[in-house]
């Protein structure tokens, strides 16, 4: 395994547990963004602060080349109580580090700062550290601040870890890496009324559930085998009790795709489903759609380099070049619709909290797979921006 040693990987661990340690939730990370700024002006980097509200990019440049790249880390934490007890365990009640999103600024701080010190390239890198990922608003914000214009670069890619794959192995594949994620909101108004005399109500709880068993149809039969579809209610809420039928009913529930037209399918099946079932009850229907994130599709060019990269430093039986479509979703899928690139998975080892699920309030980075991380975004910009 061809990876940097040394102070680096003390450095980085420093760096890392310090960002756990204090963790910010979306368009909140000022202490983060400012640690992370300060560490890239002492690299002797460009750093331009601000963009998107709290995200920054460090620009370093190298020969006289004119081709461009950059690598993207995410910086934001999420809504959950930690339940680690280790020392750099979250000070902050109720946000927590429980994506790695620590790690992954780390490990591009790592890259920055070997890359300014030893980095063998001409041309151009951009590093981007993004807010507000969990939300899926971040990369938007960043590129409606003039991202792309402001730094042009012909590429750009993102890492992230996963628990389950063996610690310092990479997965990735070319074309839907990850889905979009769709939530919904659906309200049904009925006539409540007295839990012993249903007949002089509307009941939005018989309505309701009607709703939720053809909601399954849409992925069953609206949807053909050969797309991605996924259909979930996750919270059912009313305004009832135990002798009172509710009058309204509020279903809230999330669509993973891999496409905007089997998207766009979703949320009209679900228009006329909830449509069709209220009318039927003499009942009210609303649905609230929203499309929060897209799917993240990695272009075929980019991708083969990003394979190429992850061989050099793991070696070819560490790296998976056709991973199955992850399930989850991505905010870095708004940085591929404008520019071509790889979102590529880092494994984060397979048992305790490095195995952890991701969102798991006893998750935690392995520290262990910062240094490949590090060697990756170094080997790949040298790799991409060769000296001539």
């Amino acid at each position: 395994m061809s990876t940097s040693t040394g102070t680096t990987q003390a450095e980085m661990t420093a760096w890392r547990r310090d960002i756990h340690k204090n963790p910010e939730l979306g368009f909140l990370e000022t202490r983060t963004s400012g640690k992370v700024a300060e560490l890239l002006e002492g690299f002797g980097l460009d750093v331009h602060r601000g963009i998107g509200t709290t995200g920054l990019v460090g620009v370093l440049r190298k020969g006289q080349g004119k081709r461009a790249i950059g690598l993207r880390a995410d910086m934001d934490a999420l809504p959950i109580q930690e339940a680690n007890e280790f020392e750099y365990r979250s000070v902050t009640d109720k946000v927590f580090h429980g994506c790695g999103h620590d790690g992954h600024t780390a490990m591009l701080l790592g890259a920055a700062k070997q890359l300014a010190d030893s980095g063998e390239f001409d041309g151009t890198v951009y590093f981007i550290f993004q807010p507000s990922e969990e939300d899926g608003r971040g990369a938007l914000s960043m590129i409606d601040d003039g991202l792309f214009d402001r730094f042009p670069m012909e590429a750009v890619y993102g890492m992230h870890n996963m628990p389950g794959i063996a610690a310092g192995h990479f997965a990735v594949r070319k074309g839907a890496m990850m889905t979009s994620e769709d939530v919904f909101e659906i309200t049904i108004q009925g006539r409540g009324g007295h839990a012993s005399m249903p007949d002089r109500t509307i009941d939005p709880m018989v309505v309701g559930a009607e709703v939720v068993l053809a909601l399954q149809t849409i992925a069953a039969r609206s949807v053909g085998p050969q797309d991605w579809c996924v259909v979930s209610v996750t919270e059912m809420l009313t305004d009832g009790a135990r002798n009172i039928i509710p009058s309204r009913v509020i279903i809230k529930g999330d669509c993973r795709a891999l496409s905007p037209d089997i998207q766009e399918r979703i949320e009209s099946r679900m228009r006329e489903i909830v449509s069709g079932i209220c009318a039927a009850h003499g009942a009210e229907g609303h649905v609230h759609y929203q499309q929060d994130f897209i799917a993240t599709i990695n272009s075929p060019a980019e991708t083969e380099a990003a394979i190429a990269a992850a061989t050099r430093v793991a070696g070819a039986p560490a790296v998976d070049p056709d991973c199955p479509t992850c399930g989850a979703s991505e905010d870095f899928a708004r940085m591929l619709r404008v520019k071509p690139g790889c979102y590529i998975l880092i494994g984060n080892g397979l048992e305790g909290h490095c195995g952890s699920s991701l969102h798991n309030p006893r998750y935690d980075l392995n520290d262990e797979i910062l240094t490949v991380g590090c060697a990756y975004w170094k080997t790949l910009v040298e790799q991409q921006l060769p000296v001539r």
